[in-house]
């Protein structure tokens, strides 16, 4: 599944992730440090995260001997459990008066504390239990994660800060695959050894947070009346950010998830079960190298077309998983056009959505954005899941080339971000 002092930046968060203004004449494209720290402990927490996600599928599948079904079930929960709790961060961050640093805090410690119990659950009912409440976590802290890297930006740099902090959680997707790799080849219950190294790197994340994150009131106003559940889906009534919520969960209908993406290419390419962790090394440096960059180009030539551009790699993605070609060069093809997709989505979905909704409501908002994108791809996984028990991984990857391909033309014809907007 990521660079200055606060005074030269542009505006610095105050306690409460509440934007100031920069003072005239200084640096205003700079990254502000809440944006610096919070990459930071995505980072770390990305490290932990990715150790577990990179050999998840293939110790599901290969090792507790599930069907692709049963994989698709579980890797829905993984990736897509967290939409029931998105709205839930979101709004008791905005309605603790701004308290978005300890309700992530909450999220990253439940998921934190999730790792060594896959050292005990083999079944499917236990490990979907424990994937579904590391998912919650992450639920929690999402919105508000993002919601403080948008206060801490102008809507002119947006891009480029979520591009900042996505380049740094993404250099902790990069090391997460190698370290497993590098775990399982020196023990002899490489499995186990790396669910407990993944714990205890979660909990060092979970620290720098806690020490280094702006959080508290800080003298910051509360403000005059708590938002409210009704006036965060009220939000929906905005042209621009209903129509933005519908192409995420349009498109997040058709996105295959990355392990589905890495098995895949296992498969085609026969490659060994002890370098299967690090095929998720090629997603991750091409995103590592490309989120500033296509942030600040998202910021410059418009959000909406850098959007849509991405969803074009990864159909290119799909369509050479489906060509006979079986070249050395397939996978490295395929796995930058993975992260090309993540760099130029992620970050500037959010970016996006952030410019039509309030601060007030902001993490509540990114929230609503967030539930449609993360629901639609469980329901994606368990579909790819059970037409690759039905006929097959190519037919599978057919079907949904077809569907990505239609719904990137209805999102087209949506057009959902103003010009101001971009």
């Amino acid at each position: 599944m990521y660079v200055a002092d606060s005074r030269a930046s542009t505006p610095a968060a105050s306690a409460e992730g509440t934007a100031r203004p920069a003072p005239a004449g200084r640096y205003r494209t700079a990254v502000a440090p809440t944006v610096l720290a919070l990459g930071t402990v995505s980072l770390i927490t990305d490290v932990s995260s990715e150790m577990v996600t990179a050999v998840l599928p293939l110790y599901l599948v290969a090792g507790l001997g599930l069907s692709p079904l049963g994989f698709g079930l579980l890797d829905g929960v993984y990736n897509g459990f967290s939409a029931v709790v998105r709205l839930v961060g979101g709004h008791l961050a905005d309605r603790g008066g701004g308290r978005h640093k300890w309700v992530a805090g909450a999220g990253y410690a439940l998921s934190a504390l999730c790792k060594p119990l896959l050292l005990v659950a083999h079944t499917l009912t236990p490990i979907g239990l424990v994937l579904a409440a590391d998912r919650t976590g992450k639920g929690l802290r999402t919105a508000p994660r993002d919601a403080l890297i948008s206060l801490s930006s102008t809507p002119e740099t947006r891009g480029r800060a979520f591009g900042v902090h996505r380049a740094m959680d993404t250099a902790g997707a990069l090391l997460g695959p190698l370290a497993a790799f590098l775990i399982l080849r020196a023990t002899v219950d490489g499995y186990d050894a790396v669910f407990t190294v993944s714990f205890c790197v979660a909990v060092t994340g979970v620290l720098v947070l806690v020490l280094f994150v702006p959080g508290g009131r800080g003298g910051a106003a509360a403000p005059a009346a708590r938002p409210t559940l009704r006036a965060a889906l009220a939000l929906l009534a905005h042209r621009d950010l209903r129509r933005l919520a519908v192409c995420a969960l349009l498109l997040g209908l058709a996105t295959v998830s990355d392990s589905f993406v890495y098995l895949l290419l296992q498969r085609r390419l026969g490659v060994p079960d002890r370098w299967f962790a690090l095929l998720p090394l090629g997603t991750a440096a091409a995103f590592l190298l490309l989120a500033v960059p296509l942030g600040r180009l998202a910021d410059r030539w418009g959000r909406w077309r850098v959007f849509l551009a991405g969803h074009g790699a990864l159909l290119l993605a799909y369509a050479l998983l489906l060509t006979s070609w079986h070249g050395p060069a397939l996978p490295y093809a395929v796995l930058a056009l993975h992260g090309t997709f993540y760099a130029a989505t992620d970050g500037v979905l959010m970016a996006a959505a952030s410019d039509s909704v309030p601060e007030a409501l902001r993490s509540s908002g990114l929230a609503l954005v967030q539930t449609g994108q993360a629901g639609a791809r469980f329901a994606c996984s368990l579909a790819f899941g059970a037409a690759w028990t039905l006929w097959g991984d190519r037919t599978a990857l057919l079907l949904a080339t077809a569907a990505l391909a239609a719904c990137a033309a209805y999102a087209v014809s949506l057009r959902p971000f103003r010009k101001a907007a971009v």
